[in-house]
């Protein structure tokens, strides 16, 4: 599973509604309006998934 950066919803990859690549990265969506959103400003929410993941590793 994979969490989608737009607004956090865990997505199945092999359903997800949307895919985009950045930085050699591949980001799912749980939506296209999520993609479109992604899209618009990819670089902010690569950071948020980036903190988010770092986040969660500090927590365990």
């Amino acid at each position: 599973m994979a969490k989608c950066v737009t607004c956090g919803m865990q997505v199945d990859e092999k359903n997800a509604a949307a895919k985009s690549e950045y930085k050699g990265e591949t980001y799912y969506f749980c939506s296209s309006n999520c993609k479109v959103a992604f899209d618009k400003n990819p670089q902010a929410f690569a950071d948020k998934a980036k903190s988010g993941a770092h986040e969660h590793e500090h927590r365990h």
